[in-house]
């Protein structure tokens, strides 16, 4: 099975193209250009130089949320217009669970994903390093940095964190919660594989969907959203 994998949730956005779970190419960038420039042509390229085309892609798997609202929009928009295309089922993959999988052969250690939501908030959610697999332990969620600390408190597991929020955890929370660490620059971005890998688990899971019904996972309404609801609430 051919999986192609999109990630562009933060600032960096990647591409992976994955058989039979081996990762076969990877394409990374973090140039500060929009990923609306970027993403599809690191696509086509990565396809390209492995002798791939589109035809022999069995799934589009993207990272669907948390993350960027903007980024997720492209992310969304390019695995749509690639599946509907070609009539390819799509994998949305949580960006938190995607960003967990690198580090899954950290056995027992807890996986503390984390990305920047503003606000004193980052998307959160928590898995159990299993080897070859995650145990979930915290569902996908935009939580304060100070209740995180109070809950990561209460695990006496080590603790890794990864993600772009990783430093922002990191550094807020290091004096008050024991045993946590930050995991290697090489793993603690977002990345295409881990989208792959997540999408592993989807297929198995039966979790596929169409072009048509795929769509991001925001988890909290954007800001214009918030202060559209803040004028209507104050002008009743």
């Amino acid at each position: 099975m051919n999986i192609l994998a999109l990630e562009s949730s933060a600032a960096a956005c990647s591409a992976a193209l994955c058989r039979d779970g081996a990762l076969i190419a990877q394409s990374f960038q973090c140039s500060g250009l929009t990923h609306s420039r970027t993403l599809l042509p690191m696509v086509n390229d990565m396809l390209k130089n492995c002798g791939e085309s589109i035809d022999n892609v069995d799934v589009i798997a993207v990272a669907a949320g948390p993350g960027s609202f903007t980024g997720l929009r492209i992310g969304a928009a390019t695995a749509k217009g690639l599946a509907w295309a070609q009539g390819k089922p799509c994998a949305p993959c949580s960006t938190l669970e995607s960003m967990a999988w690198p580090l899954a052969h950290l056995e027992g250690k807890l996986i503390v994903c984390a990305m920047d939501a503003r606000r004193k908030q980052v998307y959160n959610a928590l898995f159990l390093a299993r080897g070859n697999a995650l145990e979930r332990l915290a569902p996908d969620r935009a939580i304060s940095l100070a209740e995180l600390g109070e809950e990561l408190k209460k695990i006496p597991e080590e603790k890794i964190v990864v993600g772009d929020g990783a430093d922002l955890c990191y550094n807020t929370l290091k004096k008050e919660v024991p045993g946590l660490a930050l995991a290697p620059d090489c793993l603690r971005m977002q990345s295409a594989w881990g989208v792959a890998r997540a999408a592993e688990e989807l297929v198995k899971a039966g979790g596929l969907v169409s072009g048509a019904e795929l769509v991001p996972v925001y988890h909290r309404l954007s800001q214009a959203e918030r202060e559209r609801l803040k004028r209507e609430n104050r002008d009743m």
